[in-house]
C-alpha cells in the first residue's frame, strides 16, 4: 500500500511512518514542521519516506500528497487544553479547517481509499458515571466553587452525591468540555460525512493518554507525562493537581502506533469510533510516582499541590473490548515498564 500520513514528523505520527515502512508499506509524509512544533527538522525522521513540507490548510499540498495514495492517516492536529481560549482560532484553523480542506482534496480528487483519523479520549467529557441511588447519571461539569472547594469528585445531578466512575464504551454520548475536544468532536463528524457521502471506511482512533518517545517538552500544549518528565529531569518535583487521584488509561505511543497499522492495513476494513487504551488505568498520582521511580531514589518527589485547570476533567478510562475484537488491537507496554523507559527517552525539542 501508499499511504499518506500527516503530522508524520510528529510523536505519534512518526512511530506509524516507521512501522509502516517497516511493514513494506510506501509513505507520503505530509508535515508543516511549524516552528512552534519543531525548532528544526526532527533526527529521527525515516529517509525512507517522502516529504510534503506543507500546512494541512494547504488544499493544493494535500491534492499533490493524495496522488497515488491507497490510504489515509490524519495525525496532524493541535492538541492539549492550550494557554486559554485565546487559542480558540488557532485549534480551529489546524484540527476543523485542515481536516476540511483534506476531504475537499479527497472529493476533488475521487479518493476512494481508507481513511483513519486519531481522534480522542476528549470527546467524552467526562467518564462514565454511577450514583448508588440513580444509576447511571451524566455527570455535569465541575463548577469552579467545587474546584476551589476541594470537591474533586464529580456530583449526581440529581442527589448531588458523589458518583463513581466506570469504563466508557464507543457509544457513549460525546461532551466536549474544553475548546479541542469541540474541534476533536468536528473532525469526527466531517469525515464520518464524507464517508457517507463517498462510501469509503473511516476508522477514528480516540486515544487515551500517550506518551512515550518524541513526546513534546517544555510546552503548554504538551501532555501531562510530558510536562512531568521535564520537571523531573531538571530536576524539580513534578505539580499534581488536585489530590492527585484522577484516572486515566496512559498508553504507550508504540501501541498506539500499532493500532493505526492494523486499521490501516486490516484485510478488512474496520470502520466507526475505537477507544486505543492499555486497559489498565492509574491515577495521575499514580503516574508521577511510576514516572519518577525511573530517576532513582535520589529523585525529586512528586508533590500532591492541589489546584486545578478548567476544563480539565475528574476520570476518564476507557473500555478496550471494541479495539480487541473488531480491530484486534491489545496493548502490549506495561505500564511501569513504560513509564521508567520514558523517564530517559528522547523528546523532541520545541
Amino acid at each position: 500500500m501508499r499511504i499518506l500520513v500527516t503530522g508524520g514528523a510528529g510523536f505519534i505520527g512518526s512511530h506509524i511512518v516507521d512501522d509502516l515502512i517497516e511493514a513494506g508499506h510506501g509513505v507520503v509524509v505530509m508535515d508543516s514542521l511549524a516552528p512552534g512544533v519543531h525548532l528544526s527538522a526532527p533526527t529521527y525522521l525515516n529517509p525512507a519516506a517522502r516529504y510534503v513540507a506543507a500546512d494541512v490548510g494547504d488544499v493544493s499540498a494535500w491534492r499533490s500528497a493524495l496522488r497515488g495514495v491507497d490510504a489515509v492517516c490524519h495525525q496532524a492536529a493541535k492538541v492539549g487544553l492550550g494557554v486559554d481560549f485565546a487559542d480558540v482560532r488557532s485549534y480551529v484553523a489546524d484540527n476543523d479547517a485542515g481536516t476540511a480542506a483534506g476531504l475537499w482534496a479527497m472529493h476533488k480528487g475521487g479518493f476512494d481509499g481508507r481513511i483513519v483519523l486519531a481522534s480522542s479520549m476528549v470527546v467524552y467529557g467526562e467518564g462514565r458515571y454511577r450514583c448508588d441511588e440513580h444509576g447511571v447519571v451524566q455527570a455535569a461539569p465541575r463548577t469552579r466553587g467545587d474546584l476551589e472547594s476541594a470537591r474533586w469528585e464529580p456530583r449526581c445531578p440529581m442527589c448531588r452525591a458523589e458518583l463513581r466512575s466506570e469504563t466508557v464504551a464507543e457509544d457513549a454520548r460525546l461532551d466536549p468540555r474544553n475548546v479541542y475536544a469541540a474541534t476533536k468532536v468536528h473532525q469526527e463528524h466531517l469525515c464520518t460525512a464524507f464517508a457517507a457521502e463517498h462510501d469509503v471506511p473511516v476508522t477514528m482512533l480516540r486515544y487515551h493518554n500517550v506518551y512515550g518517545p518524541r513526546m513534546p517538552r517544555d510546552t503548554p500544549y504538551a501532555g501531562v507525562a510530558a510536562i512531568f518528565r521535564s520537571a523531573l529531569a531538571g530536576g524539580r518535583a513534578p505539580r499534581v493537581f488536585e489530590d492527585g487521584g484522577q484516572r486515566r488509561d496512559f498508553v504507550h505511543v508504540r501501541d498506539v502506533a500499532h493500532a493505526n497499522v492494523l486499521a490501516l492495513t486490516a484485510a478488512a476494513s474496520v470502520t466507526g469510533p475505537f477507544n486505543v487504551a492499555s486497559g489498565d488505568p492509574h491515577t495521575i498520582g499514580e503516574m508521577a510516582t511510576a514516572l519518577a521511580s525511573g530517576f532513582g531514589p535520589d529523585g525529586p518527589v512528586p508533590e500532591v499541590v492541589g489546584g486545578y485547570r478548567i476544563g480539565d476533567v475528574r476520570h476518564i478510562v476507557a473500555s478496550a473490548d471494541k479495539a480487541r475484537t473488531q480491530l484486534g488491537f491489545t496493548a502490549t507496554v506495561p505500564f511501569t515498564d513504560g513509564m521508567v523507559e520514558f523517564a530517559h527517552a528522547e523528546l523532541r525539542g520545541t
